[in-house]
């Protein structure tokens, strides 16, 4: 991975941790302010929080991601090590998935005359279910490669050793 691409993806990732950061903020003092024009009334209120949830979902799958790109350009991604990283982005894809299912449920009630948009809004939180499990595919893509490389290093050991 060059230089250029590991700048870019953690100009990126700086970008939206910030970002996300910024939008719980703003939740966060809605919330305790009292300056609420909806009085804390549902579904405004349930949907606040729910927001901060999901932004710490991202920011959990942002960090994972910037130790692996760090395990990348130090070539060690190849590792045991790895795997906790790559865990840790399943589980917040997974999270966030679930976050998605809990604004569709907190968003049904005022959509009984259009159903389709509930329908809509759970396809979307299957779609996301449906990353986690591409990263779920890439996870054991990792594990046949870390396999393949001790394998390699070992089967080098005993070369050195008749040499």
């Amino acid at each position: 991975m060059g230089k250029l691409t590991v700048r870019a993806l953690r100009a990126v990732l700086v970008v939206v941790l910030a970002g996300t950061v910024f939008v719980q903020a703003g939740m966060v003092w809605a919330l305790v302010s009292g300056n609420d024009p909806e009085d804390g009334s549902l579904p405004l209120t349930a949907l606040r929080v729910i927001t901060i949830l999901g932004m710490v979902s991202v920011q959990v799958a942002l960090v994972c991601v910037w130790r692996l790109v760090a395990m990348v350009r130090r070539g060690t991604v190849f590792s045991h090590a790895a795997f906790r990283y790559v865990d840790g982005v399943i589980g917040a894809i997974v999270a966030a998935a679930l976050v998605w299912f809990t604004v569709t449920a907190v968003n049904a009630p005022g959509q009984r005359d259009d159903p389709g948009v509930t329908v809509i809004m759970g396809g979307i939180g299957l779609a996301i279910l449906g990353v986690a499990l591409i990263v779920l595919v890439l996870r054991m893509l990792l594990v046949q490669a870390v396999a393949r490389d001790v394998e390699a290093a070992q089967m080098q050991a005993e070369l050195n050793e008749v040499i």
